[in-house]
């Protein structure tokens, strides 16, 4: 049976995941504190008091910024910290709620990343925005969490001879025992997981950002063309939007897609 083997969230966009034994979904605003935050290029004009969303090119992200992913990170909604280790040292423990906190974030990652940072990066959030890359095709994609399935994920690994770590595809949540690919197909389709339902939006279109080793950090595949040369796609896992409120947790079954009908 189809089952949930992991899952996380992403409070920063384009660094670390972090692990969660249960995710808190609802159709209003999706999974809480996944890519709550952002850390804006230097270049990049953002109002928090009127959002728009923005291509991930005006972000840090993995896909131009590789070194991001050598950092591991926890934040904690409870107090607004964020935590920043480096070679398994904390080095920067900040609160994001508060304006000397945020400078202090914004500091490191002018550090971290050189020129390519633009100048000093800003740290943005705004109330009921989410930055994920699907943010710029509507609201529903805003809202909507990641889902990938290993045994796709497993079918490339052996068309490329390489192991996969699965967290390239930074996903929200990671299933397995479906047929490799089956996920690609729900599109407009129903499924649920765990007491929440959801509908296929998407397939995950795959760029560079998943070359990006998630421990090492090194630049080290070249998997859309891989997906592309052996598949004939580039698509790896699928959006889901959230239908119902509930609680998707570890080991949580998943029921197959049933066809809809008109919009929620």
């Amino acid at each position: 049976m189809a089952h949930v083997t992991a899952l996380y969230r992403y409070p920063v966009k384009g660094l670390s995941a972090e692990p969660l034994p249960a995710l808190g979904l609802s159709r209003a605003a999706g999974l809480a504190h996944d890519r709550e935050y952002a850390l804006a290029l230097g270049t990049t004009a953002f109002d928090p008091q009127a959002p728009e969303p923005l291509d991930k090119g005006y972000f840090l992200m993995l896909r131009g910024n590789a070194p991001l992913a050598a950092l591991a990170t926890r934040f904690e909604p409870e107090t607004g910290r964020l935590t920043i280790v480096q070679g398994g040292q904390d080095v920067l423990c900040e609160d994001l709620s508060t304006e000397t906190g945020r400078e202090a974030v914004e500091r490191f990652f002018e550090s971290y990343i050189g020129p390519a940072a633009k100048g000093r990066p800003r740290l943005v959030r705004a109330d009921g925005h989410k930055f994920t890359d699907g943010s710029v095709i509507s609201p529903a994609f805003m809202r909507a969490v990641s889902f990938v399935n290993l045994a796709s994920v497993r079918a490339l690994e052996e068309r490329i001879g390489t192991p996969l770590d699965p967290l390239r595809f930074r996903a929200n949540i990671y299933v397995d025992g479906l047929a490799p690919w089956a996920e690609l197909d729900w599109v407009g389709q129903e499924i649920g997981i765990g007491t929440v339902r959801f509908r296929g939006l998407a397939r995950t279109p795959r760029c560079a950002a998943v070359d990006v080793d998630p421990v090492t950090a090194a630049r080290d595949t070249t998997l859309p063309r891989d997906l592309k040369r052996h598949f004939g796609h580039v698509d790896l896992g699928i959006y889901l939007e959230v239908l119902a409120d509930g609680t998707v947790a570890a080991g949580d079954a998943v029921r197959m897609p049933s066809p809809v009908s008109g919009a929620a």
